[in-house]
């Protein structure tokens, strides 16, 4: 082989290596929440279609405006299912002989595929409403997993967070420290559209009620601490928005129960509003409840991704060891 068929063979190498690479990162760059439905056009636009639009196109809860859960993309089932690579999360559909429900995780692709086979249209109905939970929980992990793993690329220097509260919490670089007293932290970022902010603050277990109505104590509690977020006019301060009421879930942080609520914040004797998201945890072992709040104020722009990117910071958190 001479030099001129060398290099010729080398270029082609680097060409197609550099094709690879930018198609991969083309995948990696898939918008957030978005899922890419690939159905035939006749069932997209029926019964089964509804029900996908249903479930995965629903409201997203604790808005101040109606935004969907995730932005649906439909493609008609002709397409190969690797040629849409716009979305970490692909979902088929199709009429088939045989019903199949699996989920793909590819080794090649950052994405999930989903597949929903069955044989009539009740079936496939049927498939979605059994399996849209499970789907929409797989979905949202990986689109937090994405989020933290972007985060993680530069890091704000938390050593007062750690020093005050003895945990870890991979807070991206943008963020501001606010206000910071003996058991409160308030951080800021600013956006084009206004601001995102967290608030980290804990109060003795025994001041928190847990046996009767939980709601009330979050709410009870995030009224009281609300005082520390002020607005521009003289006697505002932050609070629950009383014209819905929160959402409200348990789930699991670092291991510990946590009461989750969502909800809107608004300022008393001022106009601002917007929504939050709530994390009581749980920590006998420092004999505290643990409060993580993200709550943004986004007026003109859409929320939902917003609060996706503060859930995920809130739950990167690990409580120290003692």
């Amino acid at each position: 082989m001479n030099k001129t068929h060398f290099l010729f063979l080398l270029l082609s190498f680097l060409l197609v290596s550099c094709f690879k690479s930018e198609k991969q990162n083309q995948h990696v760059s898939g918008k957030t929440n978005t899922i890419s439905i690939i159905i035939d056009d006749q069932l997209w636009y029926g019964e089964v279609g509804d029900s996908i639009r249903n479930k995965f196109a629903s409201p997203a809860l604790g808005l101040t405006q109606e935004e969907p859960l995730f932005t649906i993309n439909q493609y008609p089932a002709r397409l190969l299912e690797g040629f849409v690579t716009d979305s970490r999360s692909i979902i088929v559909v199709k009429k088939t002989a045989t019903e199949k429900f699996e989920v793909i995780r590819s080794k090649n692709l950052p994405h999930n595929t989903f597949r929903i086979y069955a044989k009539s249209v009740d079936d496939l109905i049927c498939s979605i409403e059994l399996n849209s939970a499970e789907i929409i929980r797989m979905i949202r992990n990986e689109e937090i997993r994405k989020i933290q793993d972007d985060n993680r690329k530069s890091l704000l220097n938390q050593a007062v967070i750690k020093n005050k509260f003895h945990i870890g919490l991979e807070i991206p670089t943008g963020y501001e420290y606010m206000l910071h007293k003996k058991n409160f932290i308030w951080l800021k970022k600013d956006i084009i559209s206004g601001n995102t902010s967290l608030l980290i603050y804990q109060i003795p277990l025994r001041n928190f009620k847990t046996k009767n109505n939980v709601v009330n104590s979050v709410i009870r509690m995030r009224d009281s601490i609300g005082r520390n977020i002020k607005g521009r006019e003289p006697n505002t301060r932050m609070i629950t928005g009383e014209a819905y009421a929160p959402y409200f879930s348990t789930t699991i942080l670092d291991g510990k129960k946590a009461f989750e609520t969502k909800g809107t914040w608004e300022l008393k004797n001022d106009f601002m509003t917007g929504p939050f998201i709530n994390y009581a945890i749980v920590d006998p072992v420092y004999n505290r409840i643990l409060v993580i709040e993200g709550f943004c104020y986004s007026p003109s722009n859409q929320e939902r991704d917003l609060m996706l990117d503060l859930e995920a910071i809130i739950k990167s958190v690990t409580i120290d060891k003692r």
